[in-house]
């Protein structure tokens, strides 16, 4: 099976069939399918050959899942981008996956107009048919508009053959290195997971998940795949910025289903009423993205009884999901992220590969037809993981007595803030570009809303140094998930003997809440 038969494997009974929902009005899988089979022909049509790569950089909508479907219905490799990108980083994504074709929007033009030029590989952009842009963009380039694509008349001559184990996808992740890597996930990666979760929460036609996560992340993607896998339907709302509208939509729509980062819950329960409220419809929540507090696991039950809450890891490279815990054991289990999906094997290894004893912490590891195939042009970091036969997820834990995992930390200097993996070296390395910066450090810190927060340590050269100034040139320079919360101008940092900074000390230090020990100035 392929990705795209999740959506174009439907049989016609369904064709009328509601799919999803999107600024008030459904569309069917028929609907839904003609639109991507048009796609697929415009893609082919532009001369996009199978294996090249189709860059989507669109928010949750209509125009993302058929782009989506009909990029991977004509053969391409379809790679998402995070619609929060700056200029300099959308650049150098679009330059090292070397994409033939960007599908955006006139309202992410900031971000992609300028750059058009520094993309040799770039031969088509599809974007609105009222973009007022369209007279800048490079003559190389063949436009062609969004709002053509459901008058055509669909063929599906367009469709290719591929393979179960052909590159899908890649999907950037940040690297402990700062650069991005991107993971390249295959079809059958993709549909095994899909198969696995749909499997473990015994996902049903009647069901209705509700949609806020991005698509670009693939925890979010996951719910567009397995809802339509197995015939169910999504709704999609992006106003999470005003998350009483978000509760509005989940009655309305009466969803069976939820899903979000420790910071999606913690903003419902800290930000609307729906303590208040009821969602008899409601049956499951499903929780990945980072940590989520055991108290706040408890005010997610109170709050969203009966449904039953299922906490859940993985990575990007997993395609996404590694565990979950069944809820059933979440009063035993507070804090654990349970056992392993069916179909994969979840180990806590030695440096060798070795499955450790229970009480014994390790590097938790993995394998399954879920894992990835590698990062994209990038062999001395696909080796650095997947060896001895496992993914080595660079997070630490232990096993109990009844096979559940806890997680004590990372073996790697990444940060996951509210849902988003990011590279500590990356902000430093921006940090580092201010001239009056001797010194930079920056860690992860425990955090309600975000899961964790990113905190930056900085030793200045002069007393001239000021946070705003700090600020003003992250904005510039990095998305805003990647932005700091907490910045601290300090005399000193902790080294060893030789002179490597101990982030150990730090994170010790804000752990204890001594961090003042720190000199700040």
């Amino acid at each position: 099976m392929l990705v795209s038969d999740i959506l174009f494997g439907t049989g016609e009974d369904h064709a009328d069939q509601p799919a999803a929902w999107f600024e008030g009005h459904w569309q069917t899988y028929g609907e839904l399918r003609a639109s991507a089979r048009s796609f697929a022909d415009l893609l082919s049509d532009a001369g996009v050959r199978p294996g090249e790569r189709v860059a989507i950089l669109l928010d949750n909508s209509f125009d993302y899942i058929i782009a989506h479907f009909g990029a991977l219905a004509c053969g391409a490799v379809e790679v998402s981008l995070n619609t929060d990108l700056k200029s300099d980083e959308l650049r150098s994504l679009l330059l090292d996956c070397e994409a033939v074709a960007l599908v955006t929007k006139q309202k992410h033009a900031p971000q992609w107009l300028d750059i058009l030029e520094d993309l040799p590989n770039l031969r088509v952009l599809i974007t609105d048919n009222s973009c007022r842009h369209l007279a800048a963009v490079p003559t190389h380039l063949a436009v062609h508009p969004l709002g053509t694509l459901s008058p055509r008349v669909p063929t599906g001559r367009s469709f290719v053959q591929r393979h179960p184990s052909d590159l899908a996808s890649i999907v950037y992740t940040s690297g402990s290195t700062g650069r991005p890597k991107g993971v390249m996930l295959s079809h059958a990666n993709l549909v095994s997971n899909m198969r696995s979760i749909a499997e473990y929460l015994a996902l049903q036609p009647f069901d209705r998940m509700m949609v806020v996560l991005p698509f670009h992340y693939i925890y979010g993607r996951s719910l567009l795949y397995t809802h339509l896998l197995t015939r169910g339907s999504i709704v999609i709302d992006n106003r999470f910025a005003f998350p009483v509208a978000i509760l509005n939509t989940m009655e309305q729509q009466q969803v069976t289903c939820f899903a979000g980062v420790p910071s999606t819950f913690s903003i419902l329960l800290r930000k609307t009423d729906v303590s208040r409220r009821r969602f008899p419809q409601l049956r499951l929540l499903t929780q990945a993205g980072g940590p989520l507090a055991p108290t706040l696991q408890e005010e997610i039950i109170e709050a969203f009884h009966p449904a039953k809450l299922y906490v859940m890891y993985g990575s990007t490279e997993a395609a996404p999901r590694l565990t979950y815990l069944d809820p059933d054991l979440l009063p035993s289990k507070l804090g654990s992220i349970g056992r392993a999906i069916p179909n994969v094997e979840v180990i806590i290894a030695d440096e060798n590969g070795h499955r450790l004893p229970p009480g014994t912490i390790g590097e938790l590891a993995a394998r399954g037809p879920n894992i990835m195939l590698g990062y994209w042009k990038d062999e001395k970091s696909t080796a650095a993981v997947l060896r001895h036969g496992y993914y080595f997820t660079g997070d630490l834990g232990y096993e109990d007595e009844d096979g559940c995992i806890f997680l004590t930390g990372r073996a790697r200097d990444i940060i996951k803030t509210g849902g988003n993996r990011v590279s500590a070296k990356e902000i430093e390395d921006r940090v580092a570009e201010i001239r009056e910066v001797a010194e930079v450090a920056v860690i992860g810190v425990p955090d309600e809303i975000l899961g964790e927060a990113v905190k930056v340590f900085i030793v200045a050269q002069d007393g001239s140094l000021t946070e705003q100034r700090v600020r003003a040139h992250l904005q510039r320079r990095l998305a805003s998930f990647k932005q700091p919360k907490f910045i601290d101008l300090v005399d000193s940092l902790p080294k060893n003997q030789a002179g490597k900074i101990l982030k150990s000390v730090l994170r010790e230090a804000e752990m204890s809440g001594v961090a003042a020990k720190l000199s700040p100035r």
